[in-house]
């Protein structure tokens, strides 16, 4: 009662009693879910002064990952920050002070206006720890004030199909290594993984997609939260320009995966390629796309463009974007590990194979169904080949795709 009191003068006691039962009711939320995404057993939060940052597309699960943290955590206080409208620092130093807590959750702080002073003045002054989420990696990125030395970001991004066969299907595989891919000795019973890629194509990668059979109408919810709250708090866009980013996705959605670049948006929207690559560098940072960039010589630096999986679903039938699906998957999967990918590119438009990942050697990929085979590689000088293609047939080159998601 003292701290009601003490912030009743400050006009805090309603608001702070308010805070507290939505801490509780967090952490009982928290309770509910007794699997963990595989991120949050890869977090030290109790190292270092720093400040833990986790950042992931909408729908991730990283409200569900800061809820857990908070019945694991002692001392440890959850805000949600998507409707608080007080002065952040003057209350996290009362509740400190007051109730003696060193550990705060606050989820979605991108939207609080002055989040990131807030996060400096309290790394300053307070001895305190702090964990956030946040939706918008650009956010983060167009942040005034020097975070670096401050935070940590961590990126959450939506499941591996490792991690979606073990939360949805409680179907528990080890970790596969680039090295076994390759060479072929990784346990034939990840086979039986199979039957379940084409419903981790359609969707089954959104966490959000564990409790809704339907998760598309979902994920179209999300791309307009994107572009008409999240993307206008970082950059000053007429509505003209937020409809083109409309028009933007639903071009590329529509389009075939190969020749989509700063160069074909703008022909197609009718904009400049300064606006095409300030449009898709927004919605790569708001995890909507990726930008794989070229590797060879004498290359006009245009990125390939592809979508974040299964974004490209909203625009056209599975049937019709497995293609696209495939690309984006792999994609997907490689980003989310952090590895050097860049897509090959002749200097005289001949057709290449698709992509170069850098491992401890050079590995060229081709990605496609079943038909690929080895003219794809053709003239090309590199230490691995391989095809990863939408079957289970293992012979020569030739390697499941989907293992690329057991990594």
């Amino acid at each position: 009662m003292i701290l009601y009191g003490i912030l009743f003068k400050e006009g805090f006691a309603m608001e702070l009693i308010h805070l507290i039962e939505l801490d509780r009711l967090a952490k009982l939320e928290g309770q509910k879910y007794s699997k963990k995404r595989y991120l949050l057993n890869q977090l030290d939060l109790t190292a270092g002064k720093h400040f833990t940052g986790i950042v992931g597309p909408r729908g991730s699960g990283k409200t569900i990952i800061l809820k857990q943290i908070a019945i694991s955590t002692n001392n440890s206080f959850y805000l949600s920050l998507d409707t608080f409208k007080d002065d952040l620092f003057t209350v996290i130093q009362s509740i400190h002070r007051e109730l003696g807590i060193e550990n705060f959750l606050l989820d979605e702080v991108h939207v609080h206006s002055d989040f990131d002073e807030v996060l400096k003045k309290v790394y300053d002054f307070l001895k305190i720890k702090i964990v956030f989420t946040s939706s918008m990696a650009l956010s983060m990125y167009a942040s005034s004030y020097d975070l670096s030395r401050r935070v940590i970001l961590k990126t959450l991004y939506p499941f591996s199909f490792r991690e979606f066969l073990d939360l949805k299907h409680n179907i528990t595989f080890p970790e596969v290594q680039l090295d076994q891919i390759i060479d072929g000795s990784w346990n034939t019973k990840l086979l039986q993984a199979a039957d379940f890629f084409n419903d981790f194509l359609r969707g089954g990668n959104l966490p959000f997609a564990l409790e809704e059979p339907s998760p598309l109408p979902l994920l179209s919810n999300i791309v307009q939260t994107v572009i008409q709250k999240d993307i206008t708090k970082v950059a000053r866009l007429t509505l003209d320009e937020l409809e083109s980013i409309d028009k933007l996705l639903a071009f590329i959605g529509r389009s075939s995966v190969d020749g989509i670049n700063y160069s074909t948006i703008s022909g197609n929207l009718k904009i400049t390629k300064y606006k095409s690559e300030q449009y898709v560098s927004l919605l790569e940072r708001a995890f909507i796309l990726h930008r794989i960039f070229p590797k060879g010589t004498n290359l006009m630096k245009e990125p390939k463009i592809v979508m974040a999986l299964p974004y490209r679903l909203l625009y056209r039938s599975f049937e019709d974007s497995l293609g696209g699906l495939r690309e984006d998957f792999f994609i997907e999967m490689v980003r989310s590990l952090g590895l050097d990918l860049s897509y090959l590119k002749s200097t005289r438009g001949t057709k290449t194979p698709d992509y170069v990942l850098k491992s401890k050697n050079n590995i060229v990929l081709e990605i496609g169904g079943k038909t690929k085979g080895r003219t794809q590689f053709k003239g090309i000088q590199i230490d691995k080949k391989i095809i990863l293609s939408h079957s289970i047939e293992v012979r020569g080159i030739k390697r499941p795709l989907f293992l690329i998601g057991m990594l």
